[in-house]
């Protein structure tokens, strides 16, 4: 076979597998989170194992076991505490969002055009506020509506019960499986191209480690801080928006704008004094201190490498060619593909013909 035979088949092989990953994106959903799962408990696992009391040694089934029962503790957490506040601010929010648009068109926005020099002639701000208020009820009307169906609805439920049941088994025979996985996967390679895809491999793990281990953790520690700060400042949709500052934050600069136009905003409608105001920026200013100074630096380094704008076109192409699969994969994936994209870069530059082209311009 010739090298442009290969690479034709190569090329088919890709779109022929993301095609049937596009038709089978259900179902693949619960395995590739338990593959997450199973890859951001393998280093625990894989530490255990190293644990020896005297000549008794921990085998790989208890570590394995030990491991998922403390992931099951921290899901068990999340879901009865966090997930139940987390419903309740949003109730909260649905309950002050018409007073926050009745305040915004009654009092902060003609009191900017007054200090701007605007006239409001025209302007109704009771038709302004109930026009927004009529849109929220319509919108939280829905999302009930959706909630409710999806609750109701025999298949949806019968899927839910599905993923609760496979996702932790699955996740368990792949963490105590991963090392004889990955061995076969290591020996089905040619010889030939051995040692660079190891090596490779080696750095996409890397990456990937950085990613789901360090970012994410990143994440959850400015969500605590955020969520922390707020509600010591007495906001009421603290946990809220803490947390959803601290998800976005995966996006450099984009969690702690988007959270401090909102604390303020909530800070602002909730107090009307500049004093809570000064501190949700202190809060803030207190996160992405700790995030640049300690947080990244300690948890992710520069291994990830990926510019804002590539985490958004990711996240959002994921979102669109996969849904929620894609969603769970875009960063990994991007974060992968970077690595091969340098590893590329180098091979040109190292290439006869960049070295032409370089030569031609002197």
């Amino acid at each position: 076979m010739t090298n442009d035979s290969r690479n034709w088949l190569m090329l088919a092989m890709l779109a022929g597998g993301g095609w049937l990953v596009y038709l089978l994106a259900p179902v693949i959903t619960p395995f590739a989170i338990s593959a997450v799962l199973a890859y951001l408990g393998d280093p625990f696992v894989d530490r255990l194992q190293k644990v020896s009391l005297g000549r008794w040694k921990v085998g790989r089934t208890l570590a394995v076991s030990l491991v998922f029962i403390l992931m099951l503790t921290l899901l068990t957490i999340v879901l009865l505490i966090v997930i139940p506040m987390l419903i309740e601010q949003v109730r909260l929010l649905i309950h002050l969002f018409p007073q926050w648009i009745e305040w915004f068109s009654g009092t902060a926005l003609p009191w900017v055009a007054a200090k701007l020099g605007f006239e409001l002639s025209d302007f109704d701000p009771s038709q302004f506020s109930q026009v927004f208020k009529d849109y929220w009820r319509e919108i939280s009307g829905a999302a009930f509506k959706v909630v409710d169906f999806v609750s109701r609805g025999g298949m949806a439920v019968a899927a839910l019960i599905t993923n609760v049941i496979l996702i932790p088994v699955v996740t368990f025979y792949l963490m105590r499986d991963w090392d004889p996985l990955v061995r076969a996967i290591h020996d089905l390679l040619p010889r030939t191209v051995e040692a660079g895809v190891s090596r490779t491999i080696g750095e996409v793990d890397e990456v990937l480690g950085a990613f789901f281990r360090g970012q994410l953790m990143v994440m959850l520690a400015l969500g605590l801080i955020y969520t922390i700060g707020l509600s010591v400042v007495g906001i009421d949709l603290a946990i809220l928006i803490g947390m959803g500052a601290g998800l976005l934050s995966i996006v450099p600069y984009l969690g702690s704008i988007v959270g401090v136009l909102l604390a303020a905003g909530a800070a602002i409608f909730q107090f009307q004094d500049v004093f809570h105001l000064v501190m949700v920026l202190l809060v803030f200013a207190i996160g992405q201190a700790a995030e640049g100074m300690y947080l990244t630096p300690k948890l992710v380094g520069d291994r990830i490498g990926l510019h804002p704008v590539t985490v958004i076109f990711a996240v959002l192409a994921g979102g669109q060619l996969f849904g929620f699969l894609g969603i769970l994969l875009a960063l990994p994936v991007a974060a992968a593909l970077n690595v091969f994209v340098r590893q590329i870069l180098l091979k040109y530059r190292q290439s006869e013909l960049y070295q032409s082209l370089v030569d031609g311009d002197g």
